[in-house]
């Protein structure tokens, strides 16, 4: 592991409520993350205090191996672009971008070209006055040609329609694969982002839920199919997160990596087997309030 951040026992309370409650985990180099969880999850809270923007109760925060608060070295080269990013009143796209490209030292003034046209954007107008959208596009251009070495997209591409999205998505993409970097997702949208993600991160009531490869996370469960009765006896014993029947037949989904022998004698049984897809995966889990496992990365253990 190469991580560029490491999060270690980090607290955040706001009166008697827990935003964080003492979560740990790292961040690699040269990776995209999907950082998913529900509304008041505490993903917007973690951002922050990486970004320091914000402060922990207790923890420590290591962006490049220092603390990234009143620190220009670290700050320099990272980008954070949220929903709710705020702009001077007479602000314009293009006075945006010129600011952007005296903040961040990777700026690529053509690649913000390409994607003012591929969005469609007027830079001429005042901020204040661009659709929700335009606004959208606004940050996800300065996250994108800023190229920084860590960019966290806190669900900025929300005001984007679906063609806008798949725009933002695609270049990423190939952007990605020509400068590699590390990108932060966070996204209510996890079905559009899966394809995306090579590790992912679930925050669920200021706890880690989940923090594993994107593969490995969907390997994790499976739907079984079939007579109910059969269904009841192949999960007894099993983590199920959710079960749903109709008349004689019903669907389980187990928690559960199976193994090859399990699956035929699933088969045998007469059942049929789906993966499942990783938004219903973290739905299921949150909605079920599991536990938070112990993610704690190796090393910091004690």
């Amino acid at each position: 592991m190469d991580p560029v951040i490491q999060v270690r026992d980090l607290t955040k309370r706001y009166h008697d409520v827990a935003a964080l409650d003492g979560v740990s985990f790292d961040i690699e180099r040269d990776t995209i993350y999907g950082f998913l969880g529900r509304n008041g999850a505490g993903k917007t809270t973690a951002m922050s205090i990486l970004t320091a923007q914000n402060f922990a109760t207790s923890g420590s925060v290591r962006v490049f191996g220092e603390d990234p608060y009143e620190n220009a070295r670290v700050l320099r080269r990272i980008c954070f672009v949220r929903e709710s990013q705020k702009y001077p009143d007479e602000a314009t796209a293009r006075t945006a971008f010129a600011s952007a490209r005296l903040f961040f030292p990777n700026w690529d003034q053509a690649f913000a070209d390409d994607l003012v046209d591929a969005f469609q954007l007027p830079t001429k107008t005042t901020i204040k006055k661009l659709s929700r959208g335009q606004l959208s596009a606004v940050g996800v251009i300065i996250g994108l040609a800023s190229r920084s070495e860590i960019t966290f997209f806190d669900e900025p591409y929300l005001g984007l329609d679906a063609v806008a999205r798949q725009v933002f998505y695609d270049r990423l993409l190939a952007d990605y694969a020509e400068h590699p970097r590390t990108v932060l997702l966070s996204s209510h949208l996890i079905d559009e982002i899966a394809n995306l993600i090579e590790r992912v991160i679930v925050i669920d009531r200021g706890r880690i839920l989940m923090d594993q490869s994107a593969e490995d996370a969907r390997a994790e469960a499976t739907t079984l199919t079939g007579d109910a009765r059969r269904v009841e006896d192949f999960t007894r014993g099993r983590e199920v997160i959710h079960r749903e029947q109709l008349g004689g037949v019903a669907a389980a989904t187990v928690h559960a990596r199976l193994t090859d022998a399990e699956r035929r004698d699933a088969r045998a049984a007469g059942l049929e087997l789906a993966p499942v897809p990783l938004q219903q995966l973290i739905v299921r889990l949150t909605q079920a309030g599991s536990p938070a496992p112990d993610t704690t990365p190796e090393g910091s253990r004690r």
